[in-house]
């Protein structure tokens, strides 16, 4: 194989986790970017899987083989949604604003600062060269088109009346959100 095809070659390997990580990172942040947009609400089963996806990879950070310091500081971000979980217990309605208050940015950081560091985190697990053999173009592409399609799943959510039915909703086994429109009725 000469120079130039191997170069091709490498390059394409190294091409595919890019296209994986970056399809793969955009599913997960669209559809609780839409729900919030539609509903105004991160529903509890997006926070839940989050959850069960920064446990894992907190176990998985507290065993790999790297300096301590490093550690602490992704193990404490991967357990944002758990102490979430935790406030939520220990914390009834019957409390305090300011309590109530606390659990809600708990639960916005655990949202905000846990789904793209937990992702990141899994990238990790699953391509442990990525970081290492990513450049940081390739980086901050992967970040854009993520937060892009984020943005835009929003912005669809918010405008769901222009091109989803409330029929679409309960198909969909989701609850008709008030501003839906009204399926048309089918001519006798």
């Amino acid at each position: 194989m000469s120079e130039t095809g191997r170069v091709r070659a490498e390059r394409r390997r190294r091409d595919v986790p890019v296209g994986v990580v970056m399809v793969g990172m955009a599913v997960i942040a669209w559809w609780p970017a839409f729900t919030l947009g539609v509903y105004g609400e991160i529903f509890f089963d997006d926070i839940l899987a989050v959850w069960a996806a920064s446990t894992a990879a907190f176990v998985f950070v507290l065993v790999e083989r790297k300096p301590v310091g490093g550690k602490l500081v992704r193990a404490f971000l991967l357990l944002l949604p758990s102490v979430w979980l935790v406030l939520s217990f220990v914390i009834s309605d019957d409390e305090t604003d300011l309590l109530i208050a606390i659990v809600d940015v708990v639960a916005i950081l655990a949202v905000l600062i846990g789904i793209p560091f937990t992702l990141w985190v899994l990238v990790r697990v699953a391509f442990p060269d990525f970081a290492h053999e990513s450049s940081p173009g390739t980086k901050w592409l992967i970040a854009g088109v993520v937060l892009g399609v984020a943005i835009i799943a929003f912005i669809l959510g918010i405008n769901q009346e222009h091109f989803l039915t409330c029929w679409d909703f309960q198909l969909s086994g989701n609850y008709p959100p008030a501003s839906c429109t009204p399926a048309p009725t089918p001519e006798v």
